[in-house]
């Protein structure tokens, strides 16, 4: 697929991906349009849903959650019903921040945070192995973050 977007619409994302609380006035200045013209392309972008959101990353340790772990879930069936178990349970737990439908070994993986491996342990006892959906779950945790981005290869 052909990307539609120009270079002006481009360079908006990349700059909005640094830093999404930039005025239009200084996105404009830092494009090398007037306001009103990049308020429109900004507008645009929005209305066409290439721009989501805007959201604050927060700190996961200044807020006290030490423990990151990935779940590697397999589902006893692909059967809708049970599938649709599975999407509505983990859509409801918080500590889920992020789950993927895989291909390979398993059929999802999931991003899960808590305070600590106490919490975290907690969860997977009292919520996520419990579910009846659930085949498998092989967990890994994070020792150390090596990279981190939310930022898209706009280049």
């Amino acid at each position: 697929m052909i990307n539609p977007l120009d270079r002006l619409e481009r360079r908006i994302l990349r700059l909005l991906q640094e830093n999404g609380r930039l005025s239009n006035r200084e996105l404009a200045e830092q494009i090398g349009l007037s306001p009103s013209p990049c308020w429109r392309r900004l507008k645009g972008l929005e209305e066409e849903g290439y721009i989501q959101q805007y959201t604050a990353l927060l700190d996961r340790e200044k807020l006290g959650f030490s423990a990151t772990g990935f779940a590697h879930v397999s589902l006893e069936n692909h059967h809708q019903a049970t599938v649709a178990a599975f999407d509505k349970a983990i859509e409801q737990w918080p500590e889920v921040m992020e789950c993927y439908m895989t291909s390979g070994n398993y059929d999802y993986m999931l991003k899960i945070v808590a305070v600590d491996m106490t919490a975290f342990e907690r969860f997977l006892s009292t919520r996520l192995l419990l579910l009846p959906a659930i085949r498998t779950v092989n967990t890994s945790f994070v020792l150390r973050p090596k990279k981190y981005t939310t930022a898209l290869p706009l280049d």
